[in-house]
């Protein structure tokens, strides 16, 4: 009935191509019909990549000689080719030229690797600028891997001024692991900040894979070794060792136009952040890669990130789950529920899951120590803009600490009206006798007591601390694409209008995260003595001992001589010394209600549940 013939080098890589084609038979000159079709020209397996890499490749060199379009294309065929993902992440800049009259410059940072290039935003008159910007290169085995950072001074009105250059050869930086890397810059002068890590390696038979990694005895107990209580005060920066298997997925959402997807997971520690390859055409994805961290507080938590890897280097969002280091419980292989963005429902897609098996090491000493220092701060977080959902939802939060003050306020004057005669009497006899017997080791006492009623309550009910629905809605808070309606975007607006309304959003903005920050210091504060955490319970149990102690054989006009001679002479004799509240540092390692919610686990799917009652039964009846 009739033939047609498609050249599949004139279609575009992952992108759905309408199509007529015209119908013909060789032997006749009737005509045939047309066929309309819709056409998407996929990259195969890995696997089948590589194996037909270097037919591609010989077929491409041969047939490009005549063709411009086919180089074009061998171009994208290479692009599905690379060994490895280099993330860096540019933080800041520091001490660098001044280019413009006024003293000051307007940086921005450039990166070649290959055939890849990326530029930074500037940051207007400064010296020091702060970035905080990602980028993902790809990294091929037959291309040069020297990355060439450049930075220049942004100039409206002329060329862009040089400041100057770094070359780093990426052959000395191990895989699978974060470099926080200060590199100069020469023809100029400063240095700049980069985060960078290679990773998502490709090849066969890696550092990375389960099958390469075995659990070695010797390994093992050098590791026990390197934490047990004799060498706690050896190195205190090294707090303890983990280690990540990431086994598979399974339900994950279908993200392309054909029901597939091609995934690929993030996992994340802080600052560390490294990645496996990319499976795709598939919503079941084995990755089978095992990735190893340094832990420098046990308080942290670890993100798991499931993305879809689309062209342009855009991706995609699958689901995420985070885990407190804390709450591992190691070598234990356990399917974990994937969550949205907001971390309170779950994911897209038929019961999405991952299948994880984590082992964290490390030192009590060590960690305690850590724990009342400041904790280290995350580069790439959001900032939080002016969402209305997120202002109501911290002023709720803050409701209640509130209602409780002013109940608080309401019992005080009943008391001191006389209005409950016997509650006032009883009042006042305490009053006298709690001034005529106080002492200060009292406070630290009354504290303790605190503590001592919750862990019965909690012994005795299971838990103080309020349950959520499993499942929640995802629409209680706005995605931080939608603050974007929130802009005046209309182009007839008059620049001074704009300015106005800027500010506006930025006082709301501030008044949003401050009553935030007062909502969460309240709840790390009730969630330090609800036993949320026992490890920082139990911490402050023991450093409250030790105060009490302390008020009680040392006069307080000793320590109040000993803590002020401490502030006026710290910086003196010791110059280089972070300033810092020890509390503070405490109460940030203690999560509060929102970072509980987030590291609420949900149910897995009917089947996962079922298998994990059939191991539990037969745990039992071994």
């Amino acid at each position: 009935m009739g033939e047609a013939e498609l050249d599949l080098t004139t279609l575009d890589l992952n992108k759905p191509t309408e199509l007529e084609l015209t119908l013909s038979d060789p032997g006749k000159e009737d005509y045939m019909g047309k066929l309309f079709l819709n056409a998407l020209l996929v990259p195969k397996s890995q696997e089948d990549k590589e194996l037909g890499a270097g037919y591609m490749s010989a077929t491409i060199n041969y047939l490009q000689r005549g063709s411009s379009k086919l180089a074009e294309q061998q171009r994208r065929l290479k692009n599905q080719l690379w060994s490895a993902v280099v993330n860096i992440i540019l933080v800041e800049g520091r001490d660098l030229l001044p280019m413009d009259p006024d003293g000051f410059s307007d940086p921005y940072a450039k990166f070649r690797l290959g055939n890849e290039k990326f530029k930074s935003k500037a940051d207007a008159r400064t010296l020091n600028p702060k970035w905080l910007e990602q980028f993902d290169f790809h990294l091929y085995d037959d291309q040069t891997h020297i990355l060439e950072v450049t930075v220049w001074d942004k100039d409206a009105r002329s060329k862009d001024d040089f400041m100057g250059k770094s070359i780093l050869d990426l052959n000395e930086f191990e895989r699978e692991k974060t470099h926080d890397i200060w590199t100069d810059l020469l023809d100029g002068a400063g240095k700049v900040h980069l985060l960078l890590t290679i990773s998502g390696l490709t090849t066969d038979n890696c550092a990375s894979d389960i099958a390469m990694h075995r659990d070695n005895p010797d390994d093992i107990r050098e590791i026990l070794d390197r934490y047990k209580w004799s060498r706690s005060l050896q190195n205190l920066k090294d707090v303890g060792h983990l280690t990540v298997k990431i086994y598979r997925a399974q339900g994950l959402a279908s993200a392309d136009i054909g029901g597939k997807s091609d995934p690929f997971c993030v996992v994340e520690l802080i600052n560390d952040r490294v990645q496996t390859h990319t499976e795709y055409k598939t919503l079941t994805p084995t990755w089978n890669k095992v990735f190893v961290m340094n832990v420098r507080d046990i308080h942290s938590v670890l993100e798991v990130t499931v993305y879809d890897e689309d062209r342009d280097h855009k991706v995609e969002f699958l689901g995420k789950v985070m885990v407190p280091l804390l709450r591992i419980h190691n070598g234990e292989k356990k399917w974990y529920a994937l969550k949205d963005k907001k971390m309170r429902a779950r994911a897209k897609g038929h019961y999405p899951e991952i299948l994880m098996e984590l082992s964290v090491h490390w030192n009590l000493l060590r960690a305690a120590v850590r724990t009342f220092t400041p904790r280290d701060y995350k580069y790439m977080q959001k900032d939080l803009k002016f969402n209305r959902q997120i202002f109501i939802r911290n002023v709720n939060r803050l409701k209640g600490t509130i209602n409780q003050m002013v109940e608080g306020g309401v019992i005080i004057n009943q008391i001191f009206t006389w209005q409950n005669p016997l509650q006032s009497s009883m009042a006042f006899v305490g009053f006298l006798l709690g001034v005529y017997f106080f002492e200060m080791y009292m406070i630290p006492l009354a504290l303790l007591g605190i503590f001592f009623k919750n862990y019965v309550v909690i012994s005795l009910v299971g838990s103080l601390m309020h349950k959520d629905d499993e499942l929640e809605t995802s629409s209680d808070i706005e995605d931080d694409d939608d603050d974007e309606k929130d802009k005046i975007t209309k182009e007839e607006e008059k620049k001074s209008l704009k300015e106005r309304l800027t500010a506006i959003q930025e006082v709301t903005a501030t008044v949003q995260n401050a009553i935030g920050f007062i909502a969460s210091t309240q709840e790390s504060i009730k969630n330090t003595f609800n036993f949320s955490v026992p490890l920082l319970s139990w911490m402050m149990v023991f450093a409250l001992m030790c105060v009490a102690l302390v008020l009680y054989y040392v006069p307080l006009r000793a320590l109040v001589f000993v803590v002020g001679v401490n502030k006026f002479l710290k910086n003196l004799l010791r110059p280089n010394a972070i300033n810092n509240n020890e509390l503070v540092d405490f109460l940030s390692r203690v999560p509060d209600d929102e970072n509980l919610r987030d590291y609420r686990e949900i149910r897995l799917s009917p089947t996962m549940m079922e298998e994990r009652r059939r191991e539990m039964r037969k745990r039992k009846h071994n």
